[in-house]
């Protein structure tokens, strides 16, 4: 429809809207900031550990895995087969196949599961009020026939033979020491319910395994 003039209203608006739409459209956003600069593709980040503190990092960790898989490999934690077990009282019962030297070594364990925690306690005299953590593995060994006498913690660092052992695990450093019988651990470290007996394994690093030949 023309107007008096002889122009299309109509015809006029469909055109403006056409050249808006063809013109570009250009969007601030404000904050953004300049563009990242990143480092060329295999340069070293500032801080980061060397390739030679990598590889010795590595040969660290393959050492303590091969001696997680020793223990693990033994009957010291044995996921499968007869275990030892603890009772509601805090002794443990020896499983039915094993030898009767470490049905002894439980035995004479139960004897001092529960008495409290002493420092030197068990080195001067086999009976006593309270058994530090060698103190506490002498008693039980001896009541075995494996020990003649109360050693110290550094002591087991040579006691027997190298390695773990099928039945009877030592784990002794200068400081402390503790041994795994039958699967289950005899140790005054983190002892729960009130018993030296205990089914969680704990950490190896820096301990000296060893075994009763045999055992």
């Amino acid at each position: 429809m023309l107007t008096a003039d002889g122009v299309d209203p109509a015809a006029v608006r469909k055109a403006a809207a056409g050249r808006r739409a063809a013109k570009a459209t250009v969007v601030e956003v404000r904050g953004a900031g300049r563009p990242k600069h990143y480092e060329a593709e295999g340069s070293v980040s500032p801080g980061a550990p060397t390739d030679d503190e990598v590889r010795a990092e590595l040969r660290d960790a393959r050492v303590e895995l091969t001696k997680l898989k020793q223990v693990l490999g033994t009957g010291a934690y044995a996921q499968t087969g007869p275990r030892a077990r603890v009772l509601p009282d805090g002794t443990a019962v020896a499983p039915s196949n094993a030898p009767d030297v470490v049905k002894q070594v439980i035995q004479a364990a139960n004897a001092i599961a529960t008495t409290p925690y002493k420092w030197g306690g068990g080195h001067g005299a086999w009976r006593d009020n309270g058994y530090d953590c060698s103190g506490s593995v002498s008693f039980a060994l001896a009541g075995a026939g494996l020990l003649d006498s109360p050693r110290a913690s550094g002591g087991f660092m040579n006691y027997g033979a190298p390695g773990p052992g099928k039945w009877i695990t030592i784990h002794a450093d200068p400081g402390h020491m503790y041994m795994v019988v039958a699967g289950l651990r005899f140790d005054t470290s983190g002892a729960n319910g009130g018993t030296r007996w205990q089914a969680e394994p704990r950490g190896m690093s820096g301990l000296q395994v060893r075994h009763v030949p045999g055992l």
